[in-house]
């Protein structure tokens, strides 16, 4: 399964991975690994998929790895290695797009709307999206945060910048082919809690994954996620919180979510929100998960426990 908002025609391939568009054709004839698709021009088009396997192979074949003893893995189990190999690349000390993050900022005080869309548009157009997603819009995110938390930028351009970046989560995820299997995943924000961005962005971690998604959104009671639980039986539930609280409140929320979500499935929670009260939630047995990384081993544990359980 993919995400197919980004297509690229042969020669861009060849300059996202390094490898000539010779190579590409031979693996994709040879191998069949590839899966273009021909565009009304009758030329052929790459996802964002084809060019993150392609530029896997290509790092393990610098390792020493033959292209044929890669290809009999299969192209779902590479994609899967794929993935996991990139993870590293998230950090931002050394961040390709630092440069265009700043020049985006520039345009938003004050705002200019036609150029700073058309920029971030121009920028996401032409990578896959994952790469979009961990390089420009999550840093660009975070950037305006700060800003506005320091008082340099107006609430308005911040919800401007979030709804923005929003569109273009949903818009791909509304392009992704439910599977039809695959663990189910419930991805919610708890009660209060009315910034939904890294819920989407989790949402769309775990769908691109072979997750099947049920996405709930902000403020969701708990009494109703209980609810929802029962009938859907999902193999877990992940909640994103940017905001902390009173330790009360974050006491009473911990053990509802242990008594009435963690009986019926796992719990992972995520967050901002979380960094300075994490024990309060661990103490009730429940996952704090402190990055993208540590979600990824979440979701696996949870996949191979599901795949290894009595049907």
């Amino acid at each position: 399964m993919g995400c197919i908002m980004n297509t690229h025609r042969i020669h861009r391939v060849a300059k996202l991975t390094g490898l000539t568009k010779d190579v590409i054709r031979v693996w994709e004839r040879r191998y069949g690994l590839l899966k273009p698709i021909r565009g009304a021009n009758r030329y052929r088009n790459y996802s964002d998929e084809d060019v993150l396997l392609l530029r896997f192979l290509k790092q393990e074949q610098e390792r020493g790895y033959s292209i044929g003893d890669l290809a009999e893995l299969g192209r779902d189990e590479l994609l899967a290695r794929a993935r996991q190999s990139a993870l590293p690349a998230r950090s931002p000390d050394s961040n390709p797009y630092a440069r265009l993050i700043e020049q985006l900022i520039q345009s938003l005080d004050p705002l200019d709307k036609t150029s700073f869309e058309r920029k971030l548009n121009g920028a996401v157009a032409i990578v896959p999206f994952d790469e979009a997603l961990h390089g420009m819009l999550i840093p660009l995110q975070q950037r305006v945060g700060e800003l506005w938390h320091e008082g340099r930028l107006s609430v308005a351009v911040e919800h401007y910048v979030s709804k923005v970046v929003q569109q273009k989560l949903f818009s791909v995820m509304n392009q992704l082919a439910p599977p039809d299997h695959g663990p189910k995943v419930v991805v919610a924000c708890p009660p209060k809690e009315t910034h939904e961005l890294g819920a989407q962005t989790v949402a769309y971690h775990c769908a691109v994954r072979g997750f099947r998604v049920i996405y709930l959104g902000p403020n969701t009671p708990i009494d109703d996620l209980s609810a929802l639980c029962l009938d859907v039986q999902p193999a877990l539930v992940l909640l994103s919180m940017t905001l902390g609280g009173p330790d009360d409140e974050l006491h009473a929320l911990a053990k509802a979510l242990a008594h009435k979500i963690k009986p019926l499935c796992p719990v992972g929670l995520g967050g901002a929100g979380l960094s300075a009260v994490k024990e309060i939630f661990e103490e009730e047995g429940l996952v704090v998960l402190e990055d993208l990384d540590s979600l990824d081993r979440f979701l696996e544990r949870v996949r191979s426990a599901q795949s290894s359980a009595p049907r």
